[in-house]
């Protein structure tokens, strides 16, 4: 992609956002896109955020499970950006209108004490963590999902900020030394228990997702840096978040979250 398309696409995520109108695919619009041109768009779409005063709290980590991975016929992960504007404190009421589909996902996030990039090991993400909490992301996609029998693609997901819209978080705070891969959630909505999970389903261990996110980060000039949240990656199937719904995410020792889809 040119820098115009790159400019324009990422243009046009912004307006879908603002409009609550989803785009066409990307993928067919430059069916030639490479994955450094998805995190291109990426960019230009968080700038004309930044440019509309929103500043960047942290990051999230996607398609961490092997089903999402085989799905979009990938073998890696993706990545986007979290905003202030995403942030919510749990037991929110989420605006009407806020998103255009939302869709939430339970995880484990990772508050960040020192930075990180590039080539780091396990070791090092958990002393470059603050602690660890409880977090929902809600997911929103300003792409169409299938467009004249075509689906979306791993161009599409990662141009459009990995899907991200929000996040959900507690007062909860637990040192990353616990075994992560235990951490689980009981999800329901409206009271009915919709997904389970473990923190295993995230690369078989959370913090292996941050290992992975300073590395792409690395190649990209950027860095992880202090006091930002980082979301892991879900365990969970994202489950559609209709108007009116209430959500409760229960992790047992690890915390409680909720919020209600107005």
């Amino acid at each position: 992609m040119t820098p115009d398309q790159i400019e324009t696409a990422g243009n046009s995520l912004y307006q879908a956002e603002q409009s609550r109108v989803q785009r066409g695919l990307l993928s067919a619009e430059y069916p030639i896109a490479t994955m450094n041109d998805a995190y291109a768009v990426q960019k230009a779409f968080a700038a004309r955020k930044h440019a509309a005063g929103r500043h960047t709290i942290g990051w999230k980590i996607g398609l961490t499970s092997r089903a999402m991975q085989q799905q979009l016929n990938i073998e890696t992960p993706d990545s986007g950006v979290l905003l202030d504007d995403m942030a919510f404190e749990t037991g929110a009421i989420i605006p009407a209108n806020r998103f255009i589909a939302p869709r939430i996902e339970a995880e484990i996030a990772f508050v960040m004490k020192a930075p990180l990039q590039g080539q780091v090991t396990r070791e090092q993400v958990l002393a470059a963590t603050d602690y660890v909490t409880p977090a929902l992301e809600i997911l929103d996609s300003r792409i169409l999902r299938a467009e004249n029998g075509k689906t979306r693609t791993i161009i599409d997901t990662i141009s459009d900020n990995a899907a991200n819209a929000g996040i959900v978080t507690g007062p909860a705070r637990h040192s990353p030394s616990l075994d992560l891969r235990w951490v689980g959630a009981i999800v329901s909505r409206d009271g009915v228990v919709e997904e389970t999970g473990l923190g295993a389903g995230v690369l078989n261990d959370p913090v292996i997702g941050i290992v992975w996110l300073a590395a792409r980060m690395g190649q990209y000039g950027q860095r992880i840096e202090p006091g930002q949240i980082i979301l892991s990656g879900s365990f969970i199937r994202a489950m559609e978040c209709p108007t009116g719904c209430r959500i409760h995410a229960d992790f047992g020792p690890f915390g409680q979250l909720s919020c209600h889809f107005a």
